[in-house]
């Protein structure tokens, strides 16, 4: 237990034979339960795992008939920890890249109830650039500012950092059903937890590469996946929390911005149609599209605004 609350860790794996005894032999005493979710593995983690449950009996081990993806994974495992009363829940990757000195600082918050979540944030440290690959430190960064729109927390940057804790309010609120099962993880679950008005918190933690994990991310494949995910969950966002549950004036400025967009896009389309047809550029289009690109950036900068101010006590 971690001040007097019990403490379940998540682990997802998936052809984790090699690290997943280290994952398992490195969690600190005070952690109550350890659920490791095999997704389907061809290799022989679920016949490692065994042997390690003998030898430590907090150690639960669930296993996927179906590939489901991390976020199936991580979603198993949470459905575990809610329907066992767990208080606070842990997400700890199977390859051996999360630090468990780094638990107690992420554990803190959450259990002193500063935040109802709390994520690593491998970016805080200075050592990020050097230890993260180059393309992945790049992605992340794309991908944490368009997760700080869609999402609403502002103030929570390394969206794809998978440490996270999460407490059993939060866990018993979402509908893991629902979320999202394969890389997008980290970032759906940010969006519900705004929906919901849950209070999320960064923590530094230490990034760490080369202990002998084999990823198979495809960077620009998931950049784009990723991206088409969070527009997708940011139209959802708006709608739920602006408009059913408690309506926000922030959705006219966010439409109008998308219109202007749009208007932007034809108008600039034809200006230089007739350009290249004719060698003349016309006044009249002219003016409209830089209107119209002007009006949309306004009205979106002002959405933003809004929203930021309408989260600013949850991140």
């Amino acid at each position: 237990m971690f001040k007097s609350q019990t403490v379940c860790v998540v682990v997802p794996c998936y052809n984790e034979e090699t690290q997943i005894e280290t994952v398992i032999n490195t969690m600190p005493d005070y952690v109550d339960a350890i659920v490791i979710i095999d997704d389907k593995s061809p290799d022989n983690t679920v016949e490692k795992v065994r042997q390690l449950m003998v030898l430590d009996k907090r150690v639960e081990l669930i296993i996927h008939k179906k590939n489901q993806g991390v976020g199936g994974a991580i979603a198993s495992g949470y459905i575990w920890a809610r329907d066992n009363e767990m208080d606070l829940t842990v997400v700890m990757a199977g390859d051996g890249q999360m630090n468990p000195d780094d638990l107690p600082s992420l554990l803190k918050p959450v259990a002193e109830g500063k935040a109802d979540y709390s994520k690593g944030n491998r970016l805080f440290t200075g050592q990020a650039f050097s230890k993260i690959p180059t393309v992945r430190y790049l992605g992340n960064g794309i991908l944490s500012l368009l997760t700080k729109i869609a999402s609403g927390y502002w103030n929570v940057a390394d969206s794809q950092s998978g440490y996270t804790v999460i407490n059993k309010k939060a866990l018993k609120t979402i509908d893991w059903n629902k979320m999202y099962k394969r890389y997008g993880q980290p970032n759906d679950i940010l969006v519900r937890l705004n929906v919901e008005n849950f209070r999320v918190i960064d923590v530094p933690v230490e990034p760490v590469y080369n202990v002998g994990e084999r990823s198979g991310i495809k960077i620009p494949k998931v950049i784009i996946t990723i991206s088409w995910l969070l527009i997708r969950l940011f139209v959802w966002r708006m709608k739920e929390k602006y408009v059913i549950r408690d309506f926000h004036p922030l959705v006219f400025f966010y439409f109008l911005g998308f219109v202007f967009f749009v208007c932007t896009c034809l108008l600039f389309t034809r200006l230089f149609f007739i350009w290249a047809l004719t060698g003349h550029i016309p006044s009249i289009n002219a003016l409209a599209a830089m209107f119209s690109f002007m009006s949309a950036n306004q009205f979106t900068l002002f959405g933003m605004w809004f929203d930021m101010e309408a989260n600013r006590n949850l991140g």
